[in-house]
């Protein structure tokens, strides 16, 4: 999860470095259709079944119009409203997963010292990205009801993959799900919003792109959606608090942008956050 989250913090620079000469929705679009094809050349090299009836396939379906709900409501939210109220809206997201555990998986429930670890948690991103002020206008209300929607679809795709029939299958076909559902919706979204691809992109660009086509979508979202079914989807949710923390010092290595005194403190709280949610009984 730590590796994970690293790359996932290192995600969001990419993504800020190729939109110049790749617009959002259309990387988006492109890096869904090309995980398609990495991962579908992987599991043709390792045998893994794509196309044996094991009743997965509505919550395959389900699970990927999830995933390109997420990305559509962020994108566009983020036309609307600030990066840093973006951060702390998508992560909500883990506080939305412990809810639904509750019902969706028995025995996956927090008790009172996981609750606290999860609000000192969340605490920490709060304190590194500072306390949202009210909307100063009727759009960036809207952009940060979107955030919250993401953060409710990525929830909810988690637990589909949690408690559905998902969980019985390899990850790489799970993520093949999604990716061949939401590289057309994407990709009609680019279309929407009239996003186009002036010129050949930069080197810059491109080598931020395969970074996340290649590494974060086509293997980092596979190695995520296993350790969902192997292991507590509310706890391991927690852990992705690490990834804002991560994308605010690889904005400092990589974009020299500064670093406050209160990041310090945000890393200790999300640490001490993290020690209470993983404690064992």
């Amino acid at each position: 999860m730590l590796g994970l989250c690293l790359s996932w913090g290192f995600n969001n620079v990419a993504i800020k470095l190729a939109i110049p000469d790749i617009p959002p929705f259309t990387q988006s679009a492109a890096r869904s259709l090309i995980a398609t094809l990495l991962v579908g050349l992987w599991t043709q090299f390792r045998g893994i079944p794509l196309f044996r009836r094991d009743g997965t396939l509505r919550a395959g379906i389900l699970a990927g119009i999830l995933f390109a709900l997420e990305f559509v409501l962020i994108y566009r939210g983020l036309v609307w409203t600030s990066v840093t109220r973006a951060t702390l809206f998508l992560y909500l997201a883990p506080f939305f997963v412990v809810l639904g555990s509750r019902w969706l998986v028995p025995g996956d429930q927090f008790r009172p010292a996981q609750w606290l670890g999860l609000g000192l948690s969340f605490a920490g991103i709060v304190i590194a990205f500072g306390l949202p002020t009210p909307a100063v206008s009727p759009h960036q209300l809207l952009g940060d009801l979107m955030l919250v929607g993401a953060a409710m679809a990525w929830a909810a795709t988690t637990l589909v993959i949690k408690a559905s029939a998902l969980n019985r299958i390899s990850a790489e076909k799970t993520l093949l799900y999604q990716l061949v559902v939401s590289a057309p919706l994407l990709a009609a979204g680019a279309l929407l919003s009239g996003e186009r691809v002036n010129g050949m992109p930069s080197a810059l660009a491109l080598g931020a792109f395969t970074y996340q086509a290649v590494w974060v979508v086509s293997v980092t979202f596979a190695v995520w959606f296993a350790l969902v079914v192997r292991y507590s989807a509310a706890r391991l949710s927690v852990f992705t608090f690490l990834a804002p923390l991560f994308g605010v010092a690889a904005g400092h290595f990589v974009l020299n942008e500064p670093l406050t005194p209160a990041f310090t403190m945000s890393v200790a709280l999300v640490a001490l956050g993290l020690l209470l949610v993983n404690r064992p009984r």
